[in-house]
Parts: C-alpha cells; sequence; structure tokens
C-alpha cells in the first residue's frame, strides 16, 4: 500500500478492501471458469488482470474471484462507487458465460466432488499446501472472506495497531457471519466459515494460531513468535521451501503485511454488496482510531480465544467471558459507540448498517430466517435457492439485504 516517492500512508488513512466472490450460473451452481474470464478480458490466462481502477484476480477455487481497488481509498463514498462500478463491469463479462456473482462467507450448495483449484502460476503452492493439509475442505475450497488492508506509518504505530485490532477481532465476527449454510444443509455455527478456517491447518497449529493475533512489542517479536515458529514447525514435516518463512502464510484473523506497510485483517465474511464491505470498513476504522487513542488493551488473549470460539458458534447471542458484558451482542453495542465517537461525518454515513446488523441480525440470522420461512411453503433447497438468488440481486445492485 505504500505510495512512490514517500514514506507511505499515515496509519488508518486510507481503506484497502478485498471482496471474493463466487461465479454461480442462474441455478446458482459454482462454476470453475474464472481462467476463461480472465482469458476473455486481456486474451490469455494470467493470475490478475487489472483495470483503470479495480483488478480482477484469481483465487484458490476456479469458481472464485477477487476484486479490489488499484490504489487504497481514503473516502469511503469513493470505495463504494468504484468497487461497485468494478461489480458492474465484471457482471458484463459474466453474462457472455451465462454467470453472475454471489458474494457472502460460503457457498450454500457446493460440494467438495465438483470445487476445482487454480492449475496455472502459483500452482506450486497450492500442491504444496496440498501435500500438507489435503485441499479437499471446506475451508480450502469453500470459503469467501472479505479482508482489509490498513496501513501503519512505523513500527511504533504499527504495533499499537496490531494490539489494537487483537483486541477487538474475536467479536466482529457476531457482525460479518453470513455462512449459516453450505452442502444445502444449515450448519451447527454461525460463522461456519470461521469454523472450517480454523480447522484447515490444524497439522500444523502455529499456522492459524487460533485465529487470535498474540499481542507484540516489536516486529522482531512478531517474526519470532509467528513467523518464524510456525516456518519451523513446517520444516519439520518437509514442507516445500515455497512454503517457508512467507508472511502470507499466517493465517491469523490479521496478519502484517509488511510488503505493503499494513495490517490485512481477514476475519469477516464476505457480505452481500459493496455497501455492506464499506460500512464493516468504516465501523473498523473508527472504531480502531477511539481503540488506540484510548490505549484499551486489557483483555488476555485466553478470554479472546474463548470468545472467538463461542461467537463463531452463537453470534450475536454467545456469551462471553469479556467482564464487562454478559453477550455478544451487549459488547457490540459497546463497540459501535466507541466507532460512532470516533468516526469522521462520511463513515458516520454507513455505520446506521453496523446498527442495524447489532440489532437486527447478522446475514446468517437473517438468511436463517428468511430460508426457515421459505421453507413453510417449500423444501429447503428451493428455499436456499430463492433466498441466496435475492442475495446475488443485491450485490448487482448495491442493496443492503433486510
Amino acid at each position: 500500500m505504500s505510495r512512490e516517492g514517500d514514506q507511505g500512508y499515515q496509519t488508518l488513512e486510507v481503506l484497502g478492501p478485498e471482496h471474493e466472490y463466487s461465479v454461480i450460473d442462474e441455478h446458482l451452481q459454482p462454476m470453475p471458469i474464472v481462467d476463461q474470464v480472465i482469458k476473455k478480458m486481456c486474451g490469455r490466462v494470467t493470475n490478475t488482470v487489472e483495470f483503470s481502477d479495480f483488478a480482477f484476480s484469481k483465487e484458490l477455487q476456479l469458481h472464485v474471484a477477487e476484486l479490489k481497488g488499484t490504489k487504497p481509498f481514503r473516502s469511503p463514498s469513493l470505495f463504494e462507487e468504484t468497487m461497485y462500478q468494478s461489480v458492474l463491469e465484471v457482471a458484463s463479462v459474466l453474462d457472455g458465460f451465462e454467470a453472475k456473482l454471489l458474494g457472502l462467507g460460503m457457498h450454500p450448495t457446493l460440494t467438495l466432488d465438483k470445487a476445482r483449484i487454480w492449475k496455472y502460476d502459483d500452482r506450486e503452492i497450492y500442491e504444496a499446501y496440498d501435500k500438507i493439509f489435503g485441499l479437499a475442505q471446506h475451508g480450502w475450497l469453500n470459503i469467501q472472506s472479505y479482508q482489509l488492508n490498513l496501513p501503519y506509518l512505523n513500527e511504533k504505530e504499527a504495533v499499537r495497531l496490531y494490539n489494537g485490532i487483537a483486541n477487538v477481532l474475536p467479536y466482529l465476527p457476531a457482525i460479518s457471519a453470513s455462512s449459516p449454510i453450505y452442502e444445502s444443509k444449515f450448519g451447527d455455527y454461525i460463522d461456519n466459515r470461521l469454523h472450517f478456517y480454523r480447522l484447515n491447518q490444524k497439522k500444523v497449529p502455529s499456522i492459524t494460531g487460533e485465529i487470535v493475533p498474540e499481542y507484540i512489542d516489536s516486529f522482531e517479536t512478531y517474526m519470532e513468535q509467528t513467523i518464524r515458529r510456525y516456518s519451523n514447525d513446517l520444516k519439520k514435516i518437509d514442507t516445500p521451501e515455497v512454503l517457508i518463512d512467507k508472511e502470507w502464510v499466517n493465517s491469523r484473523g490479521a496478519i502484517i503485511r509488511f510488503d505493503r506497510k499494513a495490517i490485512e485483517i481477514r476475519i469477516m465474511d464476505e457480505q452481500e454488496c459493496i455497501k455492506s464491505d464499506v460500512a464493516l470498513s468504516c465501523f473498523i476504522r473508527a472504531l480502531l482510531r477511539g481503540i488506540i487513542e484510548s490505549r484499551e488493551i486489557d483483555l488476555s488473549r485466553s478470554v479472546l480465544v474463548e470468545d472467538l470460539y463461542s461467537i463463531i458458534r452463537g453470534g450475536l447471542k454467545a456469551k462471553v467471558c469479556q467482564p464487562k458484558f454478559k453477550s455478544a451482542r451487549d459488547v457490540c453495542r459497546y463497540l459501535y459507540e466507541v466507532a460512532y465517537e470516533n468516526a469522521s461525518g462520511e463513515e458516520k454515513n454507513y455505520l446506521w448498517v453496523i446498527k442495524k446488523r447489532i440489532e437486527d441480525g447478522n446475514l446468517s440470522d437473517i438468511i436463517t430466517e428468511r430460508v426457515k420461512k421459505r421453507m413453510q411453503k417449500t423444501d429447503l433447497s428451493e428455499a436456499i435457492f430463492s433466498t441466496y438468488s435475492k442475495m446475488a440481486d443485491r450485490l448487482l445492485r448495491n442493496e443492503i439485504f433486510e
């Protein structure tokens, strides 16, 4: 995220979004055609196609694509305008394949035997992961996250920002969960994506690190207790060199990206439309301003880990160990107050979305309610199709699903 010719962005100055979407047909079925779409866009198969304002990129799964801006955004409204326009431009290309995009944390009907893996550049990375962990898991082949990159100016501010993120990160899924259904059935968790994500590399637990980042006091501490630790663990099981000493192998819910002078938050499920992603971004940035300013970082990591696992299962209704509150919803109400007090005028224009999610339910809650209501008149399969088709329409229209 650094700019040419200077020392980079001020801490929290800009928002760097990355959106992951399934490519689907009119029946909601995943279409493993991202390589064909890229070839249509630029005449050859490559990892990324860059346009003037956005980039379209491959993911591990051949039915999933990533959209991100070519540069980060200071303005939330410009973020929304630019990335929504990118959705429309990609949609126009997908029309030629009789395909469209679907957001959310997991594809609701995908079965693992139907998933296909990217087989071009970077395949040696995927082959290495497959050798060690086996990629035929939902935690690899059926997850879609919304990732937010937040810049830091220097090491001192990076440490403060990273620790601040760790302190609030377990509570974000209570708001962002959007994965109640997979393989055409209700899962046991409010956030099934995170449930599978935390298990996908259990052979080497230090990679995921219980998802919640450890507090740090320097970059050297981060390197020692995180990157060197999992790299040493990987070496013990004869891991290919392509995965050794790589910062991006870290699978915690937030990681330091030294290559872009940013911290990448990856705990959130993808939402139903760009406006919702912008709202989450405004909430997180404003919240972190308040957390960093007050230096209110006082929760033990064991409490944070326990609360995260409780929220993965129970969402907003989950009981928490956080000593000041009884439920995740109570924590989120408090975090919303902190965010609102520290939000810019433009950010406040989006925070109503977060308030609504906290009070009325996250997308997992809403989807579950809509599917069960529809099931009073039809079967589960048709109820899923009806509800998720509306989700795909919301993405195209950039409208909140209520």
